[in-house]
């Protein structure tokens, strides 16, 4: 029997409500022990008793509306985040693509972030410089790669980021709403490299809102709802009925085409 190398059981996850002030600030200082009390107490709840595997070489996504969970979900995974209840299982080195470019710092240069960000990620200093030259092409950033951080644009970290995690032989790679990096012309080479990974033995968990993407790049599909696991199967199987109960039509060949139009364009 396969062995998963990612495993949730019975996971719940919630945050206090510490910026939630009821009755205005004057009420809540005169009653300063009971509104305290009430703010420890009171909490958003994130996820509620969610259970999934998903397994070495696998494509997994996650759907579902905004605040239903998904982004949560990845969090756990990456190890940022650390659940209320029930237990998380992760065996494979983690290369997340979750905001691209926060955790670069300002004040180095980006060749130095990509070594920083590297070696972060559990690789030795060798493995990086290996690599650097196809970071650093692919992002398109080669004249202001010996720049600050901080002299760059929202897109060029996004750009350098996405460039770090994609070509640092990722085991597990979590990829949140990502593919819209960039300009036109570069979304397409990201999602080119996501059809690379799809055929390497490369384990990917997918958070989208893209039903194109889920279906075209996922073995399997899982849809969180209300902050519990609504469905999991089929990439097909749940589309059409997330999109059914969500009154929108849906055309499999449509959405499947998305995807194939996006990376034969950039084969001619």
């Amino acid at each position: 029997m396969q062995e998963p190398v990612i495993s949730f059981q019975q996971v719940s996850k919630s945050y206090p409500l510490y910026y939630h002030v009821r009755g205005g600030f004057k009420r809540f200082l005169l009653n300063f022990s009971k509104s305290m009390k009430s703010l420890r107490e009171e909490r958003f709840e994130a996820l509620r008793d969610i259970s999934f595997e998903v397994y070495k070489g696998e494509k997994f996504g996650i759907i579902g509306r905004n605040g239903a969970g998904k982004s949560t979900t990845l969090g756990l995974i990456a190890g940022v985040l650390k659940p209320n209840q029930g237990i998380v299982k992760v065996r494979g080195r983690i290369s997340p693509l979750l905001a691209l470019g926060a955790g670069f710092q300002r004040e180095l240069t980006g060749r130095e972030n990509i070594f920083m960000n590297g070696i972060l990620m559990g690789l030795t200093r060798r493995e990086v410089k290996h690599k650097l030259d196809q970071i650093i092409e692919f992002s398109e950033l080669e004249e202001f790669i010996d720049l600050p951080i901080l002299t760059y644009s929202s897109g060029m970290m996004a750009r350098l980021g996405f460039s770090v995690v994609a070509h640092l032989d990722p085991e597990i790679l979590l990829i949140d709403e990502v593919l819209g990096v960039g300009d036109i012309r570069f979304q397409k080479k990201c999602v080119n490299k996501m059809m690379e990974f799809k055929e390497s033995g490369t384990t990917i968990v997918l958070v989208t809102h893209s039903i194109a993407s889920v279906i075209k790049l996922c073995d399997r599909c899982m849809w969180i709802e209300n902050h519990t696991v609504r469905m999991i199967g089929k990439p097909l199987e749940v589309a059409e009925i997330y999109c059914k109960e969500a009154g929108v039509d849906f055309d499999p060949t449509a959405y499947e085409n998305t995807i194939s139009q996006q990376v034969e364009s950039t084969m001619v």
